[in-house]
């Protein structure tokens, strides 16, 4: 039975960067976002376009409109969440069946894993993290940035430090690529073998 190990942290932590190495080493990640912008393109479209009229452009969502339709408006958005969510999941448990068949290790790679109780689905949780003032550098010197944006973002983030304490691993990507990987490496050492956490409820039964 494949381990699952939930990635996850704020913006600017280098989350991507830690799920880059996973697959270096021959780890198979689902990265949660890629799943999304794939469904706009795709089968989510002409849901999301029957739901919110003139948000899907040539066949694919346009990202800005959509956001100014669900803007300020929480029953807009769980309505969005309901149509993309169930998809999105649905291309998770594909992407873990086919891990299952080759893979004793998988990571999913969710951004708001804690937010959306992403966590419950996993094994073990690793936490990307950063201090605060290179994650604000990080963020701030990415094109079109403003402080504004960034505290919005954060606004809907967990903070880091209840995430790192709900973490049963932390990589902290303040220092070099080459420390990142040395402890993507120790944690992957930590992982081997071990079953994930439906293997231990089976062999209990």
């Amino acid at each position: 039975m494949t381990f699952v190990l939930g990635l996850t942290g704020s913006i600017g932590m280098g989350k991507s960067a830690t799920a880059d190495l996973f697959r270096k080493l021959g780890v198979p990640v689902h990265d949660a976002d890629a799943a999304v912008h794939a469904l706009y393109r795709g089968r989510a479209a002409p849901l999301i376009e029957n739901a919110f009229p003139g948000t899907v452009v040539e066949g694919v969502v346009d990202r800005r409109r959509l956001g100014q339709a669900v803007l300020n408006s929480a029953e807009k958005l769980k309505l969005l969440e309901s149509i993309v969510h169930p998809l999105v999941r649905e291309e998770e448990d594909n992407f873990l069946a086919r891990a299952s068949t080759t893979a004793s290790l998988a990571v999913l790679d969710i951004p708001l894993l804690f937010e959306t109780g992403g966590d419950k689905r996993c094994d073990a949780v690793l936490v990307v993290s950063a201090p605060a003032d290179v994650q604000r550098a990080r963020v701030m010197g990415r094109p079109g940035m403003t402080e504004e944006t960034f505290q919005a973002i954060l606004g809907k983030q967990m903070p880091d430090a209840e995430k790192r304490a709900r973490a049963h691993f932390i990589v902290d990507t303040s220092r070099t690529f080459a420390s990142a990987e040395a402890q993507v490496r120790s944690i992957l050492a930590c992982l081997a073998g071990r079953p994930g956490r439906r293997e231990l409820l089976k062999e209990s039964v």
